[in-house]
Order: structure tokens, then C-alpha cells, then sequence
């Protein structure tokens, strides 16, 4: 049976809905917003987190209210599907079809979870899976112009770390002999594939030959393989790409331009549970591995990306780090990865 089909048919009842709004000062240097839809029926809620990056989305989601059709009796599959003919904004999304996406998870996560809850059982025993630790990587970046000293300074408070970091056309010899050195770097982000962002860096084939050599043990994260140049230089490497920002369906994966050993498969960047359902059956059934990625969670939604990778792909480099990681002064007392697996009794949560 498919991953979706394990959980298609479990009955949901629905009563209301409410929205809970969350803020946070974040490490990459901006105020994160995010909206818990909060599910109730039959003395139970299911909660997912919508995690649309702009404010003003989530401002008009609250000032509109809970005025979505979602009360009545549904399996979950067909409440997903019902979810998935609602425009759930009030105005048109800022981003466009990618915002659609991460809504729509919301509700999908916030049916999936309830309906777990109401069934008086944990997502894991439905999908026939077993929690494992999980495995985790901090992702940073390391300032203009960039500097190895954050990642070293966390290393001599939390020395079992490891790292995905973004590299930048700053990193010169001297600072990459310094990342080497800590032997604490898993993945590099070279952000080859976003535009109009804040984060945009385009395709440098000097960055990335230097990357590729200096970390032969590193997964090399989004490239721009159209930039002149960086396709050659990235030819020898092609087991070590990996894929991130363009994955929102199996199309998409099938559309890269070559087959990949790995893909980041983040929950609500896929935007559906069959969607990501069927992601991990795809990959299971093409030997593609998966990693999970965080999209600065703030509420129950990191929860349930790290429960996910835990039970489809726990052993890989995890872009999941407890949120502490994530605060622009990361605090003491933290755990290091692998994180305990920490399922709740009932529904989709993960508990922290």
C-alpha cells in the first residue's frame, strides 16, 4: 500500500477552527511571523503552522478570520482534497503559488493530526514505521565578509555539532582552511538557485571548485549549473549535489538535470500530504535519498518535520536543529544531534 494510502481513510470530524499567531526575532536577521491553524471536533485539536514568509499574509489570514467550509464528518483524504479546491487567501499570496503551498500544508498537517488524535493513535504506528534518533546539521551563514569564527565559537560550547553552511564569493582560502579544519562541515548551500531574494548568489565557478576540493566529504546544495563554467567544475562532483529550492513535486525532481543520490523534501514546500507522501514513495522507489529542512518554524511545525525525518530519513543531514539554533543569541543547554526520537502518545507531534 502507498504511504497516502495508510492514512487516507482514517475518519476526521470537525467542528471549528481558530488561528494563533507567533513572532520571533530570527537568527538570519528578521521578525519571523507564522499562523497555527488550530482544528477542534469531537474534544480534540489538530494543529499545523502555516510558515508563508510575509507578513502581510499572515496579516490578512487573521483579520479575515476562520471563514473556511471545514466543519463536518471526512476521511482524511477527502478533507485534504476538499483543502485543496479552498482559496485560503483572502488576498492574492505575495509569492504567489509557492505561499499557496505552505498554507496548504497547514491544514493538511492541523486534519492530520487531529484525525490521529481523535483515532487515539501516533502517526508512526499508522505508517508501519519505528521513530529514530535523528541526525541534524545547523545551518548558518557567516557574515559579509564571512568568518569561520561562529562556527567555531559554537563548536567550544556544543563540540559534537555539525554544519550546513551558505557559501559566499567572501569565503577565501583562509577561511575555508578554517572550516576545514573543525571537520564539522556535512553540506554547502551555495544558494545557486534563488532570485530576487535576500540570499540570492549566483553561479561562481572559482567558489565552487574551492568548495568541492576543500570539503570532498560534503553534500554541495543548489548549484547554478547554467552560470559559465560551473557545470564543468561541478561535472566530477555530481555524486555529491544535492537539491533543495526547486523541489516542490516529483516533477520536479524528475526535471533536474541529472539523476540525484539526494533531495530535501521539506513538508510544506511540497504543500499536501498525498504530495509528500507520494515524494517519499518516489524516492524510496528510485533510491533517492531524502533530507529534511526546516522553514524557521516557531510553533508546532518544527515538531513535525523533525517526527517526519525521523521516521522516513533520520540518518541523513537534517536541516531540523531545535529552534534555540535559530535565535540570533543561541542560548545554553541545547541538545546536540541525534536528537531523541520524541513522539507524542497520539497525533502528529513531536514533543520538545
Amino acid at each position: 500500500m502507498s504511504t497516502f494510502g495508510l492514512l487516507a481513510d482514517l475518519p476526521l470530524t470537525i467542528a471549528d477552527y481558530t488561528l494563533e499567531g507567533h513572532e520571533r526575532e530570527v537568527s538570519s536577521g528578521f521578525l519571523r511571523r507564522s499562523t497555527v491553524i488550530v482544528l477542534a471536533g469531537e474534544g480534540h485539536t489538530g494543529e499545523g503552522e502555516d510558515v508563508v514568509y510575509d507578513a502581510e499574509d499572515h496579516d490578512a489570514l487573521r483579520a479575515a478570520g476562520p471563514v473556511q467550509p471545514l466543519a463536518g464528518s471526512w476521511t482524511l483524504g477527502d478533507f485534504c482534497a476538499h483543502v485543496d479546491a479552498l482559496d485560503l487567501f483572502p488576498v492574492e499570496p505575495v509569492r504567489g503559488e509557492v505561499s499557496r503551498l505552505y498554507r496548504r500544508w497547514a491544514f493538511h498537517s492541523a486534519a492530520l493530526d487531529l484525525a490521529l488524535r481523535q483515532a487515539g493513535r501516533p502517526l508512526h504506528e499508522l505508517l508501519r514505521r519505528t521513530p529514530r534518533p535523528l541526525t541534524f546539521v545547523v545551518s548558518m551563514r557567516l557574515g559579509e565578509p564571512a568568518s569561520a569564527e561562529p562556527v567555531e565559537q559554537l563548536l567550544r560550547r556544543y563540540p559534537t555539532l555539525r554544519f550546513k553552511l551558505d557559501a559566499t564569493p567572501s569565503w577565501d582560502d583562509a577561511v575555508v582552511a578554517r572550516l576545514v579544519a573543525t571537520g564539522a562541515v556535512d553540506s554547502i548551500d551555495l544558494k545557486g538557485l534563488y532570485r530576487g531574494s535576500e540570499v540570492d548568489n549566483l553561479g561562481d565557478p572559482v567558489l565552487y571548485r574551492r568548495v568541492a576540493e576543500a570539503f570532498p566529504d560534503a553534500w554541495l546544495e543548489d548549484p547554478d549549473l547554467e552560470a559559465d563554467g560551473t557545470d564543468a567544475v561541478l561535472t566530477p562532483y555530481r555524486d555529491r549535489i544535492t537539491w533543495d529550492a526547486p523541489i516542490h513535486s516529483i516533477a520536479d525532481v524528475e526535471a533536474l538535470p541529472f539523476p540525484p543520490r539526494m533531495v530535501n523534501i521539506k513538508p510544506s514546500r511540497l504543500g499536501g500530504l498525498r504530495r509528500l507522501c507520494d515524494a517519499y514513495d518516489y524516492c524510496a522507489e528510485h533510491g533517492i535519498r531524502a533530507y529534511g529542512g526546516g522553514q524557521f518554524e516557531l510553533a508546532v511545525g518544527r515538531g513535525q518535520a523533525q517526527y517526519l525525518a525521523s521516521v522516513f530519513h533520520p540518518d541523513t543531514p537534517n536541516d531540523l536543529a531545535p529552534v534555540g539554533y535559530n535565535e540570533p543569541v543561541v542560548g545554553d543547554g541545547l541538545p546536540s544531534s541525534p536528537l531523541a526520537a520524541r513522539p507524542s502518545a497520539t497525533g502528529f507531534r513531536w514533543e520538545s
